[in-house]
């Protein structure tokens, strides 16, 4: 090699570097989702130990990852002590073998919704099951004037496998059942008489 080349590789050898290193793998150690923000501490290229990492999620989804998730990181210009992490996976947890167009969120825990090709499947088996919120609204703070907030389901059939149901929230008004006693408040046949017939369907009118 001559001096000229040498010279030329010694001159870019600081810039070669800095590209090697714009884009790394590295292992999250710990999460601090406080700020807007999330930081992280991870651990990259060659053993490097890199604190306040900022972690930068799409819009609208966020996410906390478990410890020894694998992120990309990259630096900023090159420097490492600007390095933003871009994608973080979770090789323990990831649903496997989805369809071609499918998409799910997913945890540690195994729950999930899953947007699969013939549906949408929610899924869990933790103690507080799935909650939906929807509380009146308040319109005008000044007038406390409220607004109903309304669920709307719009299915051709609903099918609940429940052995129990509360209508009303949890010791609400009660519903009676075929063989439940009901009391007849007046007339003929007034006293308690047992419902002898009903129907498996909900209709409203």
């Amino acid at each position: 090699m001559d001096r000229i080349s040498l010279i030329f590789n010694r001159l870019i050898q600081p810039l070669r570097r800095r590209v090697m290193l714009m884009v790394s793998r590295a292992v999250i150690k710990v999460v601090n989702d406080a700020g807007g923000i999330q930081k992280l501490q991870i651990v990259g290229y060659d053993g490097e130990l890199l604190e306040g990492v900022e972690r930068f999620q799409e819009y609208g989804l966020t996410s906390v990852p478990k410890g020894n998730a694998e992120a990309v990181a990259t630096a900023v210009g090159g420097n490492r002590s600007h390095t933003i992490v871009i994608a973080v996976d979770d090789r323990r947890f990831r649903l496997k073998n989805l369809a071609p167009g499918e998409v799910a969120l997913y945890d540690d825990l195994g729950q999930k919704v899953y947007l699969k090709r013939d549906g949408i499947l929610i899924e869990t088996d933790q103690p507080s099951g799935v909650t939906v919120n929807a509380p009146a609204a308040t319109v005008n703070s000044d007038t406390v004037t409220t607004n109903a907030t309304e669920v709307t389901v719009n299915a051709a059939r609903a099918v609940i496998n429940s052995d129990e149901i509360h209508l009303g929230a949890e010791g609400g008004q009660p519903i009676a059942r075929v063989g439940d006693l009901v009391d007849v408040a007046s007339g003929s046949s007034a006293g308690q008489w047992p419902i002898v017939s009903g129907s498996d369907k909900v209709r409203a009118g």
